[in-house]
């Protein structure tokens, strides 16, 4: 059997004492003398006591709890956007609960009905592939707790959104592999129900568009961006009649695949394909040759998400006003991309 839970009454009894007594002297209450309060505490650690901050944040209408949910944690971006979460939560005296939708719309949908019965004090999202509509986040909307979307967002007048601007990003790491000299270069993406896919395609077909490069049907090629996308995609590149001479992959990790899978099979890498990825995770950093990639802070983004909830929590920021904040990137060049020696 369950052992029975002490509480401040059991101490009291114990030290016959008032409760109040007890209760102030566990909060270390300047009106009780520093003797009967080592006596409180020294009784309640004898005794096994628990603190409840639950039952007492409930009265005060306050869990210091802020809820996120990510796509999946096995993320070099998601990691640093955790960590700077993280780092802010716990200054602040906060605390995260973490979960993670595994990229489909039903597990999402579960993980805001966990935290929204956990009575989490706000909430940060980046939401999956999958996600259609926000309906399962009107709950919080509707009780005035904040919601905030970064990265994968979906654009709702009472939420705030941290992006960076994929389509320039996109634009910018497109033209790079064309001044190169690629006249047949390929893009890889992920869902474009997702603002960052849809973002990126529109870049790279705008660069296109302004270097007079058509646009065909092997040009774009979506998919999940796992790494078994990669070497799928790296299957089908072989077999095409036509080749590409550049691609552009949204994913490192999915691009790192891709490329040994090609170089595997004798494709030499920039000189037959110059390659480009996005996020500057530790993979490209690590596949040889070093791949060219946009690298934007996810440690960064993560510090910012959590202050602008505490910010909107503690009336430092008005609760009904929501911000649309786009960081800066940095396009990051290296060897996978460079057919010239000097960089255009």
């Amino acid at each position: 059997m369950k052992e029975k839970e002490i509480t401040i009454y059991d101490i009291a009894e114990q030290l016959k004492i008032s409760t109040a007594t007890v209760s102030r002297g566990l909060k270390d209450h300047p009106a009780i003398s520093q003797k009967t309060k080592k006596l409180i505490l020294d009784t309640a650690k004898e005794m096994g006591y628990q603190t409840n901050p639950f039952a007492s944040n409930l009265r005060r209408k306050r869990t210091n709890t802020i809820g996120v949910i990510v796509p999946r944690l096995n993320s070099s971006f998601m990691s640093d956007a955790l960590a700077g979460m993280e780092k802010i939560a716990n200054i602040s005296g906060y605390n995260l609960i973490i979960t993670q939708s595994l990229e489909t719309e039903k597990k999402e949908i579960l993980n805001t009905e966990t935290l929204f019965n956990n009575r989490v004090d706000a909430l940060v999202v980046s939401l999956s592939y999958e996600t259609k509509s926000i309906a399962h986040f009107e709950p919080f909307l509707k009780k005035k707790i904040p919601v905030l979307f970064f990265d994968r967002v979906f654009t709702h007048k009472g939420c705030s959104t941290i992006v960076i601007d994929n389509y320039k990003a996109a634009y910018e790491i497109t033209t790079h592999l064309i001044s190169q000299g690629c006249k047949n270069p390929v893009h890889v993406t992920g869902n474009l129900m997702r603002n960052v896919y849809l973002d990126r395609l529109e870049g790279f077909k705008q660069a296109l568009v302004d270097n007079n490069i058509a646009l065909n049907d092997e040009s774009v090629i979506i998919n999940n961006l796992t790494p078994e996308d990669g070497l799928d995609v790296a299957q089908r590149i072989l077999k095409m009649s036509q080749k590409p001479d550049a691609i552009f992959v949204s994913s490192d990790l999915c691009a790192a695949n891709m490329m040994l899978e090609l170089k595997k099979n004798g494709i030499k890498i920039p000189s037959d394909i110059a390659f480009a990825g996005f996020n500057n995770d530790p993979y490209s950093k690590l596949v040889e040759p070093g791949l060219t990639t946009i690298n934007y802070k996810g440690f960064e983004i993560g510090e910012l998400a959590i202050q602008i909830m505490i910010n909107q929590l503690n009336n430092i920021q008005n609760m009904n006003m929501t911000q649309s904040i786009v960081l800066g990137h940095e396009l990051i060049i290296r060897q996978s991309s460079l057919r010239h020696k000097t960089k255009k």
